[in-house]
């Protein structure tokens, strides 16, 4: 199976300068806990989650509308082709433990995203094991959880 044929391919992006309160409220009103940043030249130079928006820029008492996103987003972002097998794909998520892989053409234009929850929707075809054990990679913490009992 073929990246493809489980990513979602309805992606917003933004470029470096949106605030963090413009994203946060794009991920509001999409349901998505992700943003792939882009730059002038559309290709992908960043990406900034529900995560990084909390653990960034509020705990860290930035002021959200005047924060813009290249402060916060993670950079070097791992990314895979769309006519990848998903073996290579779950293979990043699960080694980089990223829950949201974008997917990128050969110009480096996002147009796609690959999420655990697209890989729990394919669980038949990809094989219940392997998605699995995908997860389990992914969520993987090393028993370093501190709110674990």
């Amino acid at each position: 199976m073929k990246v493809k044929d489980c990513m979602c391919n309805d992606v917003c992006c933004v470029n470096p300068n949106t605030t963090v309160q413009e994203v946060a409220k794009l991920m509001g009103e999409n349901h998505i806990g992700c943003v792939p940043v882009c730059n002038d030249n559309n290709c992908i130079c960043g990406i900034v989650t529900d995560r990084d928006v909390l653990l960034r820029c509020v705990a860290c008492d930035k002021e959200t509308n005047q924060t813009p996103v290249s402060e916060i987003m993670s950079l070097n972002v791992c990314s895979c082709k769309e006519n990848d097998d998903m073996e290579t794909a779950e293979g990043l998520m699960g080694e980089n433990q990223i829950r949201r892989l974008p997917v990128c053409d050969e110009k480096g234009h996002v147009i796609g995203i690959l999420s655990m929850g697209d890989l729990a929707q394919n669980d038949t075809e990809l094989g219940k094991g392997q998605v699995c054990t995908t997860i389990s990679n992914i969520c993987n913490c090393d028993n370093q959880t501190k709110n674990a009992e």
